[in-house]
């Protein structure tokens, strides 16, 4: 097996054939993307629904996508320890079917009209649940399913997807709410749940089981160990405090921004989504360009730098005013390029942290940085509807934006801005 420093090519060594010719792993994306969009419309139908429909006040919004998230805060770490010893396909496969029998649920509720706050945070959090369970499944399948010197080209299609889903979900979420109904729009994410679910059920390859000791480690000790290895990896170290700062203010950047498109700038739930859509081309072109850029001019440098551009530009949007053309347009621009910063950094950080982390450990360390990285969102939820309540959507949004550049900078003062062409090994 190649070593984990041959997985980036440097200055004239050929670049490695992509995995794109093995069918498990175009079955693998394919479910990936299904899953990605299914998660991420459902991740907007339900905000929308409760601002549009219930016309929840920006607390009770907080609340809601507070719960959608707490899985992550919960159950990171026990999961991270439980697919390191689990085949991952088998876990992907149960967590899609569960999350289409709960989208599911809920559509029928809808069409009841039964489908109130207190089923959307029970909805909420059985995907946000079972999200976590596929997210780090899926992360950790790929190392077992392709060659280490395809991880940068896998990763790049597989974030791809995962970051324009994250966008491009809730630009088809908003627009189904506006134009047909919360039912169907609940409805659509149970589809792609299923989606996913044929396919990955569908890989044909046979995964081994994870080789575990004859007396194999308690969950509690698993996950120290998952602990240790990131806090004593500068790289991983850093890559969890950057990334907390980043999903902290996001939490709350999103939770005020859903406000401020409807309430302050009288936009349309079709308008929302089309604002919205904008950051999955965006995201389409930072995984291009996440396979290019750091061979040519250094990881370090394109992380730090694609964190500044992405993130900063949602500084422009708290100036914007009214539903005009132009502040549509802008909003698509800022939206793209947010895409684009933001799935550049996805992209590099996966390979980073793919790179110098065990085969045996890879679970528990996409778990650990999920855990760290993604724990605070609920907080950030909380207080981003807080702020809006008592300083104003438009100020708060100033401020939550403002907050999302503490991760590049966080960055730019650690080893993670030193790295060059070439990754370290394991």
């Amino acid at each position: 097996m190649p070593s984990a420093s041959s997985a980036v090519p440097g200055p004239g060594r050929p670049v490695p054939p992509g995995p794109w010719h093995d069918a498990d792993f175009r079955r693998l994306w394919t479910g990936q993307t299904a899953s990605q969009l299914g998660e991420h419309t459902t991740l907007v139908v339900l905000p929308l629904f409760a601002v549009l429909t219930l016309d929840a006040g920006a607390g009770q919004l907080g609340v809601l996508r507070a719960v959608g998230q707490a899985p992550v805060l919960l159950l990171s770490l026990l999961v991270g320890a439980w697919v390191d010893r689990w085949r991952t396909r088998t876990v992907m496969v149960l967590t899609d079917a569960g999350r289409a029998l709960a989208l599911g649920a809920a559509a029928v509720a809808g069409v009841l009209g039964v489908l109130g706050l207190p089923a959307l945070f029970v909805v909420a959090s059985v995907v946000g649940a079972l999200s976590v369970f596929f997210d780090v499944a899926y992360q950790a399948s790929l190392v077992r399913l392709v060659r280490r010197d395809q991880l940068v080209r896998g990763n790049s299609a597989l974030e791809g997807s995962r970051s324009a889903a994250q966008i491009g979900g809730p630009a088809l979420g908003g627009a189904l709410v506006s134009l047909l109904s919360a039912p169907a729009a609940a409805a659509s994410g149970a589809l792609f749940f299923a989606l996913s679910f044929l396919s990955v059920r569908r890989i044909r390859r046979t995964e081994p089981p994870p080789k575990s000791p004859r007396r194999p480690p308690r969950v509690r000790r698993r996950i120290h160990e998952g602990l240790r290895f990131v806090a004593g990896e500068p790289l991983l170290r850093t890559v969890c405090l950057a990334s907390a700062a980043f999903q902290f203010s996001l939490a709350a950047v999103m939770t005020v921004y859903l406000l401020f498109l409807p309430r302050e700038l009288h936009l349309s739930g079709t308008a929302v989504g089309l604002a919205l859509a904008a950051t999955g081309p965006g995201a389409l072109l930072g995984s291009l360009l996440a396979a290019r850029l750091p061979h040519r001019f250094g990881h370090g440098a394109v992380l730090v730098s694609a964190a500044v551009l992405g993130d900063g530009v949602f500084l422009c949007v708290p100036a914007l005013h009214g539903s005009s053309a132009v502040t549509v347009a802008v909003l698509l621009a800022v939206n793209f390029v947010f895409g684009a910063g933001g799935q550049l950094v996805n992209v590099t950080v996966m390979a980073v942290r793919q790179a110098v982390t065990p085969d045996g450990m890879q679970g528990r360390a996409a778990a650990t940085i999920t855990f760290v990285g993604m724990g605070l969102t609920p907080l950030g939820s909380l207080l981003g509807g807080h702020l809006a309540d008592e300083w104003g959507v438009r100020t708060s949004l100033l401020v939550t934006a403002a907050g999302m550049l503490l991760s590049p900078a966080l960055m730019a003062v650690s080893p993670l801005a030193r790295l060059g062409r070439t990754l370290p090994a394991a």
